[in-house]
């Protein structure tokens, strides 16, 4: 690489992890500059992937006072994703590359819907059940769907993200903040243990990787902040566009 080369994807990798521990859709950022330097789509991806878990360590760090209120719950999400992560990476060795595309912009943009119109039903089934207990325990259906997303964030990742605010919506009532913690250590979760099997199974780019994790580290820190600081509303409406936007570059690139 170049020196201005390494410059972009320690760029890339400050600039996702902030979109990490706010937004969710940071492979959209990293993967592309990835690419641009000259890196085979496999390699690239599982490069990306390795260097993204500093973002989750710095922004569940970051988050670690929302992460504390519900340390079950935290347990809880960071095994589920974890597990499905292992299948993910998996299917990424396994499978031809690019045999998800016509399929992931959809998930993405249908996930980013369900995130925009979640407080809306949220309140209509609380009104249904007045006086019940408010839902801080996964169920088994919240549970799997957590696992699903982890398959997913083990496989490629883009969008991984809002896909864990929309489940975790649906499944709990949890102030967004919290959710987006644990949405945090949840994509962290599923790049550590992807990370396991590619160390053994995978071609890596190592300079490309300290790069990355050097950058993403400090960005999913400062993302915590910036998360935490922003009102739900905004912040919702932040990961509605991001959503969006991800698919809309998936299916026409």
């Amino acid at each position: 690489m170049s020196g201005w080369e390494q410059v972009a994807v320690l760029a890339a990798g400050l600039g996702a992890g902030v979109l990490t521990s706010t937004v969710g859709v940071a492979s959209l950022l990293s993967f592309p500059v990835l690419l641009a330097v000259g890196l085979p789509p496999v390699t690239a991806n599982a490069s990306n992937t390795v260097g993204m878990v500093g973002a989750g360590v710095g922004g569940s760090f970051g988050y670690r006072h929302e992460l504390r209120l519900h340390p079950r719950l935290t347990l809880v999400v960071l095994a589920s994703c974890a597990a499905g992560s292992v299948l993910g990476a998996t299917l990424l060795l396994a499978l031809p590359p690019g045999v998800f595309e016509a399929v992931v912009p959809w998930l993405i943009l249908g996930t980013s819907v369900l995130v925009g119109v979640q407080p809306r039903i949220s309140r209509r089934v609380r009104a249904r059940h007045v006086g019940a207990a408010d839902r801080v325990e996964m169920s088994r259906t919240t549970l799997g769907f957590s696992a699903l997303t982890g398959v997913y964030g083990g496989y490629f990742g883009a969008g991984s993200g809002v896909m864990m605010v929309a489940v975790l919506g649906f499944g709990l009532d949890l102030p967004f903040t919290v959710v987006n913690a644990l949405k945090t250590l949840a994509i962290m979760s599923a790049n550590v243990v992807a990370t396991l099997v590619f160390l053994v199974f995978a071609p890596l780019d190592w300079p490309v990787i300290v790069l990355l994790a050097a950058g993403s580290v400090v960005g999913g820190y400062v993302g915590a902040h910036v998360g935490r600081r922003l009102p739900d509303a905004v912040f919702r409406t932040l990961v509605v566009l991001a959503g969006v936007t991800a698919g809309v570059l998936l299916l026409v690139r």
